[in-house]
């Protein structure tokens, strides 16, 4: 069975449901985890000394919230903050350097014209990923609602 699940979150709902399915996954099975945010990289330059990176530290606070979700489920949690022009191939990268055997994400469920315009990083992780994908449907149970807690 699997040992170690790469959750990819983006803060969504969709995302949280993802999340919360994979820790109770990971639970089950007695995996450990590895949650992972991808930012794109920021085109205008942030002088990170004074004023921080708002990007990171949104990123960072949803990390945080996956690591005590694990916690609290007593699931062995490491965080990863990836930037990369083509958030798929960081989800995939991530997952193979990790020694990852799957990978758990949401679905905005975009149809129609909005899904082709916009795109679906679970689809392209989906083509190109040798590594099985388990995709959450939904909003989440709310089981852990210490997760959807505002930081």
């Amino acid at each position: 069975m699997h040992r170690h699940i790469l959750i990819a979150t983006d803060g969504s709902e969709a995302s949280a449901a993802a999340v919360e399915y994979g820790i109770a996954l990971a639970k089950a099975v007695g995996a450990k985890i590895t949650g992972l945010i991808v930012s794109r990289p920021a085109s205008v330059t942030v002088d990170v000394a004074s004023q921080g990176d708002p990007g990171a530290n949104a990123a960072q606070n949803e990390l945080n919230k996956v690591a005590d979700y694990a916690a609290s489920a007593g699931i062995s949690c490491d965080v990863v903050h990836a930037e990369h022009d083509h958030p798929y191939q960081a989800i995939i990268d991530t997952a193979n350097s990790s020694g990852c055997d799957l990978i758990v994400m949401g679905s905005h469920g975009r149809r129609g014209l909005s899904a082709v315009l916009l795109g679906s990083e679970t689809a392209k992780v989906l083509t190109h990923s040798n590594i099985p994908v388990l995709v959450c449907r939904g909003p989440s149970s709310g089981l852990f609602p210490a997760y959807f807690a505002a930081s």
